[in-house]
């Protein structure tokens, strides 16, 4: 497992997740890529602060690892907020990555989602991780895989409620938040290195298209895939040269 001189491949995991999230992924993967699978600050195993933990403080412990590991520039791939953190990673550390994949990715909000945002942190900082709990488990569709939906919501109950809320400000409200649709086109002009993003939604696939800057990126929408369903083949897809 993990070849001598592979590429690395980092798995990151979204809101109120750990890294167990990719175990089946990082077993498929493990034979080809040197896998590294971590859990962010205020999740699964890692230390849990008082403060700080956004995507921008998890980016940077995240380069901070990368490099304490020496595996060389990483694929970053992350899903939903994790999808944030490592393109904040590719725009803030582009020496440490080679290029980024994200799945659905926690940017790029905009309309009823965005006037929904206040009531949503007020619920997260209220009631923490209970209030997420339902909001994830209502993600799912009714097809989902046997267990999928329980083990997130489990997960996401053992996340610490403070942790809840201050992720969910640093992606949306916080000053230097990136997930609302004019933040999230600020910075991914930004972003220079090559990158796959893979949406269920078109509309979204549609707007990311056209920020583009970064060569070789493609942004591809996997519509009508519901949500704990995995991907298959996507049908539309575009890059742009810039």
């Amino acid at each position: 497992m993990n070849p001598v001189g592979a590429a690395a491949l980092l798995l990151v995991h979204g809101w109120g997740g750990d890294g167990r999230e990719w175990s089946a992924h990082a077993e498929a993967l493990a034979r080809r890529f040197r896998v590294v699978v971590p859990d962010l600050r205020g999740h699964g195993r890692s230390p849990v602060p008082g403060e700080g933990n956004t995507p921008v403080e998890m980016a940077d412990d995240l380069a901070v690892l990368v490099e304490s590991l020496g595996t060389g520039p990483v694929i970053a791939v992350g899903h939903s907020m994790g999808g944030q953190v490592v393109n904040l990673l590719a725009v803030r550390h582009p020496a440490l990555v080679r290029s980024v994949v994200a799945l659905d990715p926690a940017h790029g909000a905009y309309g009823a989602e965005v006037d929904g945002i206040p009531a949503r942190l007020a619920a997260y900082r209220e009631r923490g991780a209970r209030a997420a709990a339902e909001f994830v488990s209502g993600a799912f569709a009714p097809d989902a895989p046997p267990g999928l939906r329980t083990a997130h919501v489990r997960t996401m109950l053992g996340t610490p409620d403070h942790v809840i809320a201050q992720a969910y400000a640093g992606m949306y409200t916080d000053p230097d938040a990136v997930g609302i649709r004019p933040h999230s086109e600020a910075y991914l002009r930004l972003r220079t290195r090559p990158a796959l993003t893979v949406w269920t939604s078109q509309e979204a696939a549609a707007w990311e298209r056209a920020t583009l800057h970064a060569r070789l990126t493609w942004v591809s929408s996997a519509s009508g895939r519901p949500p704990g369903r995995p991907p298959g083949p996507w049908p539309r897809s575009a890059w742009s040269p810039r």
